[in-house]
């Protein structure tokens, strides 16, 4: 059992529910506006990504190719190619915002999570206060970072996408040499949006017999079922984009809930629990 905040995670918890806002947020109004979709929905947590385009990205003519919904009733989609630097630029505020937009979430009473890729964005989430810091999947081998998280104190949140369950597991140990026992391992499927055929749920109770700690499933398909049936196989924690539109073009919005669906999903979680 791991806590946050005044909440426990762990099996005898209810599943904590986080909503992601990191990739559909486009300054620091949109950020705020989420927080409060987040709170009103009820959930447990706000997560968002603290990142630096230029430190991502060396080649900012690199292409990223995803789809966005042109009508919510037809389901049509569009096929967008775009620089992954401009996409990521899109996420960025500064350290000042970063403070004020925790500063909202304390207001609504929600947490502040979010997914780090630098020392110093590291040591901005602690300084602001925040209880848990995120690791991306794409950083599982970035072991000083990991290391480094530990040493907060803080919860640290692994993404495992396609790492090995040794790759997984030699994370973890880096974790508890730091004398640090409050790891939350992530199933996150790999695609934008993940493929039915990779969503493999079966995982979930697969890393709750390898791991001692709370497992959780962050989605990336559309709709929410794979969530109820994350729920139903022993997650403890959940993961769900949200948006202020679907229709926004950009990478993450077609499958992510809007304010509304939000609040439902929220709901629906505690009547199947």
């Amino acid at each position: 059992m791991i806590n946050i905040g005044r909440k426990s995670i762990g099996d005898n918890a209810p599943c904590y529910i986080t909503l992601e806002a990191g990739p559909t947020i486009d300054g620091f109004e949109s950020a705020k506006k989420l927080v409060e979709v987040a709170a009103k929905s009820k959930a447990d947590a706000i997560k968002f990504q603290i990142l630096n385009a230029d430190q991502l990205v060396a080649d900012k003519t690199q292409l990223f190719e995803y789809e966005i919904l042109t009508d919510k009733l037809s389901g049509d989609t569009k096929t967008i190619n775009e620089p992954l630097f401009d996409i990521l630029k899109r996420r960025e505020l500064t350290d000042e915002e970063w403070k004020e937009v925790k500063n909202v979430c304390d207001g609504f009473g929600i947490e502040f999570f979010a997914t780090i890729f630098s020392e110093h964005h590291l040591e901005l989430v602690n300084a602001i206060g925040a209880s848990t810091v995120k690791i991306a999947s794409s950083d599982i081998n970035h072991i000083p970072l990991i290391v480094k998280a530990a040493q907060t104190g803080m919860s640290v949140q692994l993404d495992t996408g396609n790492a090995s369950y040794d790759e997984i597991a030699f994370a973890i140990n880096k974790i508890e040499e730091q004398g640090n026992n409050k790891t939350i391992i992530h199933h996150c499927p790999t695609g934008y949006p993940a493929h039915l055929d990779n969503v493999q749920l079966a995982e979930i109770r697969k890393l709750k017999k390898l791991f001692p700690y709370p497992i959780a499933f962050s989605d990336h398909t559309p709709g929410w079922h794979m969530n109820i049936a994350a729920v139903c196989m022993g997650a403890n924690m959940i993961e769900k984009t949200i948006t202020l539109d679907r229709t926004t073009p950009s990478v993450e919005h077609m499958f992510s809930l809007e304010e509304k669906e939000a609040t439902s999903f929220v709901q629906e979680i505690r009547e199947v629990e």
